[in-house]
């Protein structure tokens, strides 16, 4: 445990550091308005009005810092785990310091030089001014939180609304945190990325609300990557506007982009090879579980979709006798693992998969040396609050009674998680508990949202400057999985799951990724079988390939896959189909994931096809187009994106977010009875300093600290929520996922378990 005096004298640095640099800055402000107060050019005095501006904004801003700094102890989990939402602002407010600082001091060198750029840095300081500025606002709100308070609490009591805060959320200007100050907060090995990332979002936009054939949407993507690339402050603008005016299918849409083959290839080239990944799809049928002699029923998940099969992906670095589907493999077995890792991916209830979570779970893997079951549970809009929950307690129910099918004696059963995936495991844990069936022996919850209510807190205001998850982003994924729209329904009467627009606008761009997005449930289709588990008094046999395609092909399931199949997938060849909701699902053939030459081999043939094949296309269609006399030089045309995401529109937040989410445990396990979480197993949380759900986790664990429970909180710098899909191209984010392996690793304590008879 940290001794608090060193707690409290480290703050008191931070104070001194805080208030010597700001000192700095404005000394560096003085000197550069100085400079620029004679040049009577446009750009001269406009770098005199930013500098001053600067400036004066650092007085005031300062004395909120200083206020908020002097309260902050108040609201830790404990002494040797300083953070929470108040905390984060201050880091982000050092941030902006020393942004500016080295921003004034590369000004200040370069000033005189003949290759002044003079314009392109007037940009860069009215932008560093915006941004102090925009943060005083910040630090403006977190006072009236500050103000509205109770013993400690992250989350304001009721005699507050959260729309009586976000009447004046408004009054931020948004557009100085994904402009050219964009990331500044984050580690550098994330800086750009990020960039990267909100760049895409801004281009996808383009194409996902354009119409017309594929290479109308490849043009508009072209001409939109220069605009945005030289433009931050357009970029700015449309981002910005995404997140106010952007419904949540184009959130889905763009989020399952991290399923594209390219992207769902990059694991099995970078990440340890993994002698098990295949999806096994658990019918709907009734089943129960005996404990301690009484047969308890496991509930079958049918709400507003009806009965449908639950998948889940099984990976494991070794295999382990009695795995499904694994007699006749060609590695030798290994006995069966005293561990099992029940894993759910994020995404905000409405997007990814294990899939594109693999990046991280096939290190986890081998480091845990046990089997993974993760669990593709189905995605809001179509499958709202509470499909997901019943088809993660179902299938976790599954797996409790057929451990020895996943390779594994499940003597250690635990769970883990991340974001919206973390959730879903605190719920079952809950739902179990309720059932009367042993829970997770441990939870491991990455930055996970434990309230899941439209309720204000210091780190939700983050969403205001976080180009991974912008509020409104956050605000309609969450409105889609607990407030599903009442008006669609099917004929049963129960809520219904109907196609969207990402098939209509999408279809062009990708048609492998179009039947992913047509699918209600995450995408599964990767390198690995697809295997149906029998029924389960059939001593859990699994069928095989042939017998999968022969029972589940139907005419009209070929039809409708047909309808979609062009050109770009004769270049592969069809492995087999997985049934999603009626819809077939084209699985791609890839090459045996032993041999990483083969696997660098197929994926550089894929590339070179697909590139090929783009470049006959593109050229076919500008010999057309130059047939019928278009003039490919005449000025664009205002676009079908500019047009419904109108770069002056302000839509009011406060209106369309006004709804009301039932205060539901298994939906919001921080409502949870302190009767429940003293029968919780033991916890560890992981979350960020940047994170919009770490008040969440804080106030969670706290309760569970509050009942004398087993649990552990770890809060990372400069990370961003849902970090753990970085962790192959970040360093600091590589040694985040590490973490998560010693706390799972902890958990598990297989080191520690008698040795077997």
């Amino acid at each position: 445990m940290t001794d608090p005096n060193n707690l409290t004298n480290g703050l008191e640095e931070t104070k001194q550091e805080t208030s010597s640099n700001i000192s700095v800055l404005k000394d560096l402000c003085t000197n550069n308005a100085d400079f620029f107060a004679a040049d009577t050019s446009e750009n001269g005095q406009r770098l005199y009005i930013s500098f001053m501006g600067i400036k004066e904004n650092l007085d005031e801003f300062s004395l909120k810092m200083a206020r908020i700094a002097s309260q902050v102890d108040k609201f830790d989990f404990d002494e040797s785990t300083p953070g929470n939402g108040y905390r984060s602002f201050l880091s982000v407010g050092n941030s902006a310091i020393d942004f500016a600082i080295q921003l004034n001091r590369k000004i200040c060198l370069k000033r005189a030089s003949a290759f002044f750029r003079k314009t392109q840095l007037t940009k860069d300081v009215e932008s560093c001014a915006h941004l102090i500025a925009s943060l005083d606002t910040c630090f403006k709100h977190l006072e009236t939180l500050l103000s509205w308070s109770n013993s400690g609490s992250l989350f304001p009591d009721e005699e507050h609304s959260p729309q009586e805060l976000l009447s004046n959320y408004e009054d931020i200007n948004q557009y100085c945190f994904y402009g050219r100050c964009m990331g500044f907060q984050f580690c550098e090995s994330l800086k750009n990325i990020l960039q990267f990332i909100s760049m895409s979002m801004a281009i996808f936009s383009e194409i996902y609300y354009n119409q017309g054939s594929f290479f109308a949407k490849a043009t508009t993507s072209v001409m939109a990557t220069s605009k945005y690339v030289n433009d931050p402050e357009q970029r700015a603008r449309r981002i910005v506007n995404i997140s106010q005016n952007a419904d949540v299918d184009f959130c889905k849409a763009f989020w399952f982009l991290s399923e594209n083959e390219l992207m769902t290839n990059m694991p099995y080239v970078v990440t340890p090879t993994v002698a098990v990944s295949r999806i096994i799809s658990l019918p709907p049928e009734p089943f129960t579980v005996n404990v301690d002699g009484k047969e308890i029923d496991v509930p079958v998940p049918s709400s507003h979709i009806g009965r449908k099969p639950v998948q889940v992906r099984l990976i494991s670095y070794e295999v382990h006798e009695g795995m499904i589907g694994e007699a006749t493999n060609r590695y030798k077995s290994k006995p069966p693992a005293r561990g099992l890792l029940i894993h759910c991916h994020g995404g905000g209830f409405v997007a990814q998969s294990s899939l594109s979570h693999e990046c991280y779970l096939r290190e986890w893997a081998k480091q845990i040396k046990v089997p993974i079951l993760s669990i593709d549970y189905s995605l809001a809009p179509e499958a709202p609050f509470p499909r997901a929950l019943e088809e993660v307690t179902y299938a976790y129910c599954w797996a409790l009674k057929n451990c020895q099918l996943l390779g594994s004696t499940g003597e250690r059963i635990v769970a883990a998680g991340d974001s919206a995936g973390a959730n879903l495991l605190l719920s079952t844990t809950l739902k179990c508990l309720h059932l009367g069936i042993p829970p997770p022996m441990g939870l491991f919850v990455a930055y996970v949202p434990t309230l899941v209510n439209f309720v204000p807190s210091p780190a939700r205001l983050l969403c205001m400057m976080d180009p991974l998850l912008p509020f409104g982003f956050m605000m309609r994924c969450l409105k889609a999985y607990a407030c599903p729209d009442a008006s669609k329904k099917t004929q049963n009467g129960s809520a219904a799951c109907e196609q969207t627009s990402d098939t209509e606008s999408f279809e062009e761009i990708s048609e492998s990724d179009l039947m992913e997005l047509q699918a209600h449930k995450s995408p599964v289709s990767d390198t690995s079988d697809t295997l149906t588990y029998g029924s389960l008094n059939s001593n859990g046999a699994a069928v095989d390939d042939k017998n999968v395609k022969d029972i589940d092909l139907q005419p009209s399931d070929i039809e409708n896959s047909q309808k979609y199949v062009s050109d770009f997938l004769e270049k592969y060849v069809l492995d087999s189909d997985t049934e999603t909701d009626g819809t077939r699902v084209a699985v791609l053939k890839h090459e045996s994931a032993t041999s990483s030459q083969s696997l660098d081999d197929s994926l550089q043939n894929k590339v070179s096809n697909f590139v090929t094949n783009l470049k006959w296309r593109f050229n076919n269609w500008i010999t057309q187009r130059a047939s019928v006399g278009v003039d490919f030089m005449m000025p664009r045309s205002v676009s079908a994106a500019e047009k419904y995401l109108d770069l002056d529109k302000q839509c009011s937040l406060l209106d369309e977010f006004k709804f009301v989410v039932p205060k539901d445990p298994y939906l919001s396990p921080f409502f949870a009875s302190k009767e429940d979480l003293e029968r919780f197993p033991p916890v560890r949380t992981l979350t960020v300093h940047l994170d919009p759900c770490l008040d969440d986790c804080v106030m969670f664990s706290k309760r569970l600290k509050e009942l004398n429970k087993d649990v552990h909180l770890d809060i990372l710098s400069g990370l961003p929520h849902g970090f753990l899909n970085f962790c192959l191209i970040s360093k600091e984010a590589f040694e985040g996922s590490k973490l998560c392996i010693k706390r799972i690793n902890e958990l598990l304590d297989l080191d520690n378990l008698p040795p077997l008879q």
